[in-house]
């Protein structure tokens, strides 16, 4: 089964990379764009008995920050 992980930075926690984006978007012209935020997504190849918390274990050990990142898992029945 195929799992997504979205992995982003917690609330006021410094993205530069989002503010090297928001500045871009700015001087090609764009106009509007309060705030910009830039994450991952890790996609995940799994075989289908893979549980909820060995998925959350993997998140939480390796494929996020739990210092600086929140993360989300989107199972297949919401994977387009």
């Amino acid at each position: 089964m195929k799992v997504r992980i979205h992995v982003s930075l917690k609330p006021g926690v410094l993205d530069p990379q989002g503010r090297a984006v928001h500045h871009s978007l700015e001087g090609l012209g764009f106009k509007g764009i309060e705030d910009v935020r830039v994450g991952r997504l890790i996609e995940l190849e799994v075989a289908d008995s893979t549980s909820d918390a060995d998925l959350d274990r993997m998140c939480r050990q390796l494929l996020a920050n739990m210092v600086i990142e929140n993360y989300r898992i989107e199972k297949p029945e919401s994977v387009a």
